[in-house]
Parts: structure tokens; C-alpha cells; sequence
């Protein structure tokens, strides 16, 4: 049986975090990104576990086995589903691994609960600081980018799903190569099973400001990013993160796509574990 927490309740059930958990020592909790699944870690989690480290993987809500809520597809819910699996398996003095919008999670839960317990942070393709354009943001992305998103998923989610993973690992440039067409499948198809809400509403996350989350980082950090991103372009995000946070490393995948812990893991994997180590 799969285990799960239970972070909420809904119109008349609970609301589930599915999770997983292996191996002895100390904690990795790694954080997946839209709209995938704890599933997304399969390149990490045998490495970690190899290397003597107790890893958890956890669906985000409206994603992978997790409920699917029609609410709490904002930052502060996810942070706060994350403070509950924590509490819930007592962790202490772990480490904070992300991919994509998880690192809107470790942001945001640092944010608000602090680095008490936090050893090291990991980024990978992450969409902080603050990937919206602003008056005082002129390194994000036009405003219009992240309506066109919304509307694109909102009008034809299965057609959205299947770009926004041809984009995850620029299928063109690597379709046989470093990705196969059913690694591809299997990505679409978790993405189509996610709650079509949070499917939507997770889309304006993505413009949050991270800012001054993101400097409340006063632990080692470790920043992963592909060079040819195009879902999280690495100027307006990877680059910028060493400006925030004192503590950090920047590592930049050359013609890394967005999905580098699967087309680049043995990249990953070496900078991740040496890191961690």
C-alpha cells in the first residue's frame, strides 16, 4: 500500500500527499516539477541510496498519486504541505533537493520556517528569484508569456502537455539520443493525469517573486541549469540566483534542456553527489 500524509481536507474527504521513502542515513526530500510526479527522481533516487543517503520523494497535490483538491495550488500551501510531510516523518538535518517549480517550494518554505533544519539546498531549473517581468524585475519574462501559458492549458490541456514536454527535453535535439520517445510517453502521461485545476492555477505561480524568499538562504546551495532551457530560460533565473544567495554554486549544464536529471544525469548525478558528500 502506498503511504500517504494527510496535509487537509476537501468538500468530503481528506486531501493526500502520496510519498516515498527508502534507505538509512541522512534525508534527501527531492521535489518535483510540473506536472510531473516523485517519479520524475528515477535517475537520482538508486545514486543517493547508493551513496548512503535516506531519500523521500513526495507527489505535490493535484499531481502524481497525491489528491487532486480543487484549491492550494499556491505557494504558500505548497510550503506548508511540505513543512507537514517534514513534521510528519520527523526529519531533521536534511537536505532540500528541487527540479523546476519545487524550487518555488524550498523558496517559500524557507521563506516562512527558516533554515533550522535545512543542511543544503539544491536548484535544478529552478523558476526563481522572480521570472515575471517588473518594473523593478526587468530581467523576467513579458506578462503576456504567462497568459498565454494559462490559456493554452486551459483551452487544450492534452495538446499543451504535449509541447510543454517536447520543450522539457527539446525533443528534436535529443529524441534517441539522450531521451527516448517513451520516457517522453511516460511524461505526457503523468502530466494528463494531474488535476486539470491545478494544472491551471499552478501556471501563475510560476511568475511569483521569489526574491526575498530566495535570501533567506543562508545554507550551502547548489545551482543546476541547463544552458538551452526553454521552459525556464536560464538568464532570467539560473543566472541570476548566485545574486541572492551568498552561499551557492552555480553549474550550468552546456545544452542542457529543462529536463537535465534525465537527459544530463550523469552531469547531475556527479555534481549532486559531490555536493551532497
Amino acid at each position: 500500500m502506498c503511504p500517504f500524509i494527510k496535509v487537509g481536507k476537501g468538500n468530503s474527504g481528506d486531501i493526500n500527499l502520496h510519498y516515498e521513502d527508502y534507505g538509512e542515513g541522512k534525508p534527501v526530500i527531492l521535489i518535483h516539477g510540473y506536472p510531473l510526479s516523485g517519479r520524475a527522481w528515477e535517475k537520482q533516487i538508486p545514486a543517493l541510496l547508493d551513496a548512503g543517503y535516506r531519500v523521500i520523494t513526495y507527489d505535490r497535490r493535484g499531481f502524481g498519486n497525491s489528491s487532486q483538491p480543487w484549491s492550494g495550488y499556491d505557494p504558500d500551501t505548497f510550503a506548508e504541505d511540505l513543512y507537514k510531510l517534514i513534521a510528519e516523518l520527523n526529519l531533521h538535518d536534511f537536505a532540500l533537493v528541487s527540479h523546476s517549480m519545487g524550487g518555488e517550494e524550498i523558496a517559500r518554505y524557507i521563506g516562512k520556517y527558516g533554515t533550522g533544519d535545512v543542511s543544503k539546498v539544491v536548484l535544478i531549473s529552478s523558476v526563481t528569484p522572480f521570472l515575471r517581468k517588473a518594473d523593478d524585475n526587468p530581467e523576467g519574462l513579458d506578462e503576456s508569456l504567462f497568459k498565454e501559458l494559462k490559456s493554452a492549458v486551459t483551452e487544450d490541456r492534452p495538446a499543451f502537455m504535449t509541447k510543454f514536454c517536447t520543450d522539457f527535453y527539446n525533443m528534436d535535439v535529443f529524441e534517441g539520443k539522450r531521451v527516448s520517445k517513451h520516457a517522453y510517453q511516460a511524461s505526457w502521461n503523468t502530466a494528463v493525469e494531474a488535476s486539470m485545476k491545478g494544472s491551471i492555477d499552478c501556471v501563475d505561480t510560476w511568475g511569483v517573486d521569489f526574491r526575498e524568499d530566495v535570501k533567506r538562504i543562508d545554507v550551502p546551495t547548489l545551482i543546476i541549469h541547463g544552458d538551452q532551457d526553454r521552459i525556464v530560460p536560464f538568464p532570467n533565473s539560473g543566472k541570476r540566483m548566485p545574486d541572492f544567495v551568498k552561499d551557492s554554486k552555480l553549474v550550468v549544464i552546456k545544452d542542457g534542456p529543462h529536463g537535465i536529471a534525465w537527459t544530463h544525469t550523469e552531469e547531475v548525478n556527479s555534481e549532486l553527489l559531490n555536493f551532497l558528500g
